[in-house]
């Protein structure tokens, strides 16, 4: 019998001694999965942000000085009058060029 309760309690013993290192092994918890996730996609979207902005202004510098200069004005009457049709003012209308 006390062979028996010794086998048993040596059992248990290393029942124990294992469980912290089977915990161990389940790797990274959700909430820092989560974590993770939500830190790469900002990192992407910012990455994305850059990329468009570095392309736009490579675009404005291939552009002759007119150019810019005509793309800057269209940009600043976009922004005026939002994304509606755009409409020249009255006098634009009446005394501007019929090309």
């Amino acid at each position: 019998m006390t062979r028996r309760l010794l086998q048993l309690i040596t059992a248990l013993l290393l029942t124990i001694a294992v469980l912290p290192a089977v915990h161990a092994q389940e790797g990274i918890s959700k909430e820092k999965q989560e974590k993770n996730l939500r830190k790469k996609e900002k990192n992407d979207v910012k990455e994305v942000r850059k990329e468009e902005k570095r392309i736009a202004k490579k675009h404005l510098e291939n552009q002759d000085k007119a150019t810019r200069k005509r793309m800057k004005r269209h940009k600043r009457r976009a922004d005026k009058h939002g994304k509606g049709r755009h409409r020249d003012s009255f006098l634009h209308r009446l005394f501007g060029s019929k090309h």
